[in-house]
């Protein structure tokens, strides 16, 4: 049964253009949209109905486009783009800000003693952890052994990391060790996303033609996703942790020691409000490469199987 809205609207993709910039960051803007976490069980559960029988050229009685589109934006926000299963809540890049707002408010109180350094830390890895394993490539899923390995390797080696650059710190002039702090998160995302995606690559990730028809699995379009991941999640921390140097000098704890942690936690929510969704929007989810890129044997799969096919598509991730 359909009702009066036209069956035409492509919501395979979306509503903006993917190709520019602008058309990219309306679209993260929406699925990074810290509200997106509120959405109840049911109202996600009603979304993905909604947009699962639309492709199926089911239409519920009065549905308008504006709605359709509302229920399609709950639905990416919630439901892994290749499996179709309901992320984990703290997983979800809408909940990139409240999380990582709370993490920092802990790091930024409890950093007087080395093992509460070391915790925070290793809070902060986990979740980026959960992050960068919710927001994978592919519907291949790890077993719990792999899983663990992949945790265990992954936020032992940022936060070893991330600890040792810090200890530069005390070592370096003062106004060059302020970016020391920067410069751990980028080299701690280095390590943990390719740990925690290092089933895409041993055995790459699916890639398809622009019709959607699954052509095969390729390493390097798994290293292409992860790079493209490893730029964005740094692009984020950059004005993160200006503003973090900056309340650092404005607001001084000598200075004002009561508003100190609180404005760096404000700043920080503030600035990943909007350089969550621009740095997503870096890189189209959705990305391409040529077939003349690929793998040798995939290649000549390629070629026997679809010869008209010159470029293929494959979801980074995030």
């Amino acid at each position: 049964m359909s009702g009066d809205l036209s069956l035409n609207i492509n919501i395979k993709e979306p509503r903006w253009d993917q190709s520019t910039f602008m058309g990219r960051a309306q679209h993260f803007f929406f699925v990074t949209d810290p509200r997106n976490i509120l959405k109840s069980s049911k109202t996600l559960e009603d979304a993905r109905v909604t947009v699962e029988n639309y492709r199926l050229g089911v239409v519920k009685p009065g549905l308008t486009e504006d709605e359709l589109w509302r229920a399609k934006y709950v639905y990416d926000s919630a439901f892994h783009p290749d499996t179709g299963e309901k992320m984990v809540v703290v997983g979800r890049m809408s909940a990139q800000v409240p999380m990582n707002m709370t993490i920092t408010g802990c790091m930024l109180t409890f950093y007087r003693t080395t093992p509460a350094v070391v915790f925070w830390q290793w809070v902060n890895q986990s979740f980026n952890a959960v992050v960068n394993y919710t927001n994978r490539s592919g519907d291949a899923a790890l077993t719990t052994n792999q899983l663990a390995a992949a945790y265990v390797s992954a936020t032992t080696g940022a936060v070893v990391t991330a600890l040792g650059l810090k200890s530069l710190a005390k070592r370096l002039p003062a106004v060059m060790s302020r970016f020391v702090p920067f410069f751990a998160v980028a080299a701690a995302n280095c390590i943990n996303i390719p740990f925690m995606r290092q089933r895409e690559l041993k055995y790459g990730i699916p890639v398809t033609d622009e019709n959607g028809n699954r052509l095969g699995e390729s390493v390097t379009a798994a290293k292409s996703g992860i790079i493209q991941v490893v730029v964005s999640r740094i692009g984020m921390a950059v004005p993160a942790m200006g503003n973090l140097t900056f309340s650092l000098t404005v607001f001084s704890p000598q200075r004002f020691p009561v508003l100190n942690a609180p404005v760096q936690v404000g700043l920080v929510g503030l600035c990943l409000v909007f350089a969550t969704p621009l740095c997503c929007a870096l890189f189209p989810q959705k990305s391409s490469m040529a077939v003349s890129s690929l793998e040798p044997d995939l290649q000549e799969r390629i070629r026997q199987n679809s010869p008209h096919t010159t470029t293929v598509f494959f979801n980074k991730g995030l």
